[in-house]
């Protein structure tokens, strides 16, 4: 059974690994890369490995190997108690796999006289599992106790500490059950202690002084004399393989622990329920490793490598389409990037978690793979992802090296591609696509703002209609107007005479040979119209959505007109209006 559990173990794992790879190569969030074939980037992947194993770079390869994923310099400079979270539970397992999966294939090939009960290897065995439980007990407190603010624990990462959790509590109990078992002892003695009656049972007084067996014949106080010819039996004849299970610090004290339930444990049979549970809970989790978190243990290495060595300038697009979707598989979901969030305090204002960074990643990989997401949804992510700054602190402070400033742009672009009018475009939240103008296809550029245009000058059909009519103040006219003569920086507006001065000075209506025939309304003739409430007027004006904030116009009023923030707020109106638009329409189908 167990081998059978091996094989199918590893066969799920080997198919899993197998499948995420393919993933790096045959997924992309990236437009500029999505003509590239998997094999092209496959051949992409070789050359850029070869090239910077056989160039000066190799020497960097090694200096973050060492520092960032080894010793993990990056999240020691972030928090000490995460390091020690991490070495904890990294250099565990490590000696767990040495000394205890591997132990017949390494240590016990290289050292001579090897047996896992001998010293230095039983204590540090239960070293390495104390190392791992503690690592295992900072994460609990991190996130049940301390709570780091806008941090989110999910079902991944509880799944990952419960498995963990079992794995190394059933291996303790089995290592201390097995030292307190009268019958393993028997059988022990019988194979290698070759003893009379009256040596046998001061052997036996000895093993249960000293090495937490639980006996049926045996008990306290014990006999001085029987425990001294004890000893000399166990020098001749367990020593060479039995070090003092004291040195087994944890599972002796686990023994001694359980010493009233031994002989119930022993007569039930439950060494070999703990066995089972142990070896499927180590099966478990190596055939689910792949798709889970963990797998950020072999992807976040391979993460802090390639970004220490690739530049998006000069890198082939081929390769930074798969450094991308390999970014994906190595996020730990820390939350270290939304905790230096600069838009992350608009979560306390805005319900939508795609605002958070770490949360965004999630959103990134259903995008990825292709998944259908409900349209709401989708306005979510597109919502959280436009939320950002462009500051950069989110890659600067990623422990394991993600690019996550380059991945939001392409992620943008990647759900603006898909035709939906995104009106955020229009925002000053657009700017860093401004900048980035020429990493977009110029025809989806402009395509995009179009589609963002249509959306805010269709809000309201109704007004439209009669906006060729004479104007006619009414209702909804006063109370568009009241919204803004309610906010301190919009109400100067009914200190304008219309002198154009803000028209005149406009960088965006000098652009123009016939302004008024592009632009619809000029800042002058906005300001007449929201004092008006013709809001149907100013939302089908292009340049509410063409002004570049210079604040030009506010700078240059005779009358200290707050134009530039009139046309901001305006502007946010009108956003508002084509959203709540949007979603009526959606109610309705």
């Amino acid at each position: 059974m167990y081998s059978i559990s091996l094989i199918a173990a590893l066969a799920v794992f080997g198919i899993g690994v197998l499948y995420k790879v393919s993933t790096w190569f045959r997924y992309t969030i990236d437009p500029s890369a999505a003509h590239i074939s998997p094999a092209g980037r496959v051949q992409a992947a070789m050359k850029g490995t070869l090239r910077v194993l056989f160039s000066a770079r190799f020497f960097t390869l090694l200096e973050v190997f060492v520092l960032d994923v080894v010793f993990q310099r990056r999240i020691f400079k972030e928090s000490l108690l995460r390091w020690a979270m991490h070495m904890s539970i990294f250099t565990g397992f490590m000696l767990l796999l040495v000394f205890h999966a591997l132990a017949n294939q390494i240590p016990g090939k290289i050292f001579s006289g090897y047996y896992s009960t001998l010293n230095p290897y039983l204590f540090l065995r239960n070293l390495a599992g104390a190392l791992v439980i503690a690592g295992l007990l900072i994460a609990v407190y991190r996130r049940l106790a301390l709570k780091p603010r806008r941090f989110f624990s999910n079902v991944m990462d509880w799944q990952m500490i419960v498995i963990l959790a079992v794995v190394m509590v059933s291996g303790i109990l089995l290592e201390a059950g097995e030292m307190s078992s009268y019958s393993a002892y028997q059988q022990m003695v019988v194979d290698y202690a070759d003893v009379e009656d009256e040596e046998k049972i001061a052997l036996e007084t000895y093993w249960v002084k000293n090495f937490a067996v639980v006996s049926p014949n045996i008990s306290e106080p014990f006999d001085p004399s029987a425990l001294t010819l004890g000893r000399e039996m166990h020098l001749a004849y367990c020593s060479e393989c039995h070090s003092n299970s004291h040195w087994a610090f944890m599972s002796y004290g686990t023994a001694k622990s359980i010493r009233p339930l031994a002989g119930w444990m022993e007569s039930k049979r439950i060494d070999r329920a703990l066995w089972t549970i142990h070896f499927l809970a180590t099966f478990v989790g190596l055939a689910w490793l792949p798709f889970s978190k963990l797998f950020h243990v072999f992807v976040s290495p391979l993460s802090l490598l390639m970004n220490a060595v690739m530049k998006d300038e000069t890198s082939d697009p081929a390769n930074v389409a798969t450094r991308q979707i390999l970014e994906l598989d190595a996020c730990t979901h820390c939350g270290t990037c939304t905790m230096r969030c600069s838009v992350g305090t608009a979560f306390e204002e805005i319900s939508n978690v795609y605002i958070l960074p770490s949360e965004k990643i999630g959103a990134a990989k259903m995008l990825a793979a292709g998944k259908d997401i409900d349209p709401a949804e989708l306005d979510r992510i597109q919502a959280g992802l436009y939320l950002c700054t462009n500051c950069h602190k989110c890659t600067d402070v990623c422990p394991v090296g993600i690019n996550l400033q380059q991945m939001w742009f392409n992620l943008r672009e990647f759900v603006l591609q898909q035709g939906r009018p995104e009106l955020q475009v229009l925002s000053c939240l657009s700017l860093y696509r401004g900048l980035n103008r020429d990493k977009i296809n110029p025809e989806h550029y402009v395509n995009t703002q179009q589609l963002a245009n249509e959306a805010i000058a269709g809000t309201d059909k109704q007004l439209q209609e009669t906006s060729q009519k004479p104007v006619k103040i009414n209702s909804e006219n006063k109370k568009f107007s009241g919204i803004l003569n309610a906010n301190t920086r919009t109400n100067s507006l009914w200190s304008c005479y219309s002198c154009c001065t803000c028209s005149n000075s406009c960088p965006v209506v000098a652009n123009y040979q016939n302004p008024r025939q592009s632009l619809g309304l000029l800042p002058h003739q906005i300001i007449q119209a929201a004092k008006m409430g013709l809001s149907d007027l100013i939302f089908k004006a292009g340049m509410l959505r063409d002004c570049l904030w210079c604040y030009a116009c506010q700078q240059n009023c005779p009358q200290n007109v707050q134009v530039t923030d009139i046309l901001f707020e305006l502007k946010n109106l009108a956003i508002s209006a084509a959203q709540n638009n949007e979603n009526k329409n959606r109610l309705k189908k």
